[in-house]
């Protein structure tokens, strides 16, 4: 017999954990894992779009990474240690930070603040870091609730979202797209 998507468990509001926890589907766990599986899916949009090997290569082990960080999100806190859950090194963080350094040396100076936009790959990429920066922003609201949550969940996500700011600049310079300085209105 063949698997079915569908279960019809959750037709009353509630899922289960890894572990079989149910909790309602408003929970705030389910908040967080489910704004990683949103970056995780712009980060596939964002890879469908990029020609360059190097960011391909990298995008693809960052989606890998977010994977891992959803399945450590999505487990009970309390049966994650009886568990063969994927998780997460400071050397994840390392790389991106090696990354970010690599591409920081081939773009110019910033002069000011950078509006999204000047391509589509760009702009995705924009997107993909506000979502990173929310899904960051859910994980520190867990762990205020005295929930937990690994701190290089939070630590990884941080970083993400700096990485996606600087490919996305790295990847206008690729295109040959503008980047569209942010010049404030001042009033007299």
């Amino acid at each position: 017999m063949a698997f079915r998507i569908y279960t019809k468990t959750g037709d009353a509001g509630k899922t289960s954990l890894i572990g079989g926890t149910k909790v309602f589907k408003s929970d705030l766990r389910i908040e967080c894992y489910g704004t990683v599986d949103e970056l995780n899916s712009y980060i596939g949009l964002v890879n469908d779009q990029i020609e360059d090997d190097i960011s391909h290569k990298q995008l693809s082990e960052i989606q890998d990474r977010l994977f891992t960080i959803g399945s450590s999100l999505a487990c009970d806190p309390e049966k994650e240690p009886l568990m063969k859950i994927p998780d997460l090194h400071e050397g994840d963080i390392t790389l991106l930070e090696k990354e970010m350094d690599r591409m920081d040396e081939m773009l110019p100076a910033m002069k000011s603040f950078i509006l999204p936009g000047g391509h589509i790959t760009v702009s995705s990429l924009h997107i993909a870091r506000c979502v990173c920066r929310r899904a960051e922003r859910h994980c520190v609201l867990l762990q205020q609730h005295d929930q937990f949550v690994d701190p290089l969940v939070i630590k990884y996500l941080n970083r993400l979202s700096d990485y996606l700011f600087v490919l996305s600049r790295y990847v206008a310079q690729l295109l040959h797209a503008p980047e569209i300085p942010w010049q404030p209105r001042i009033s007299k």
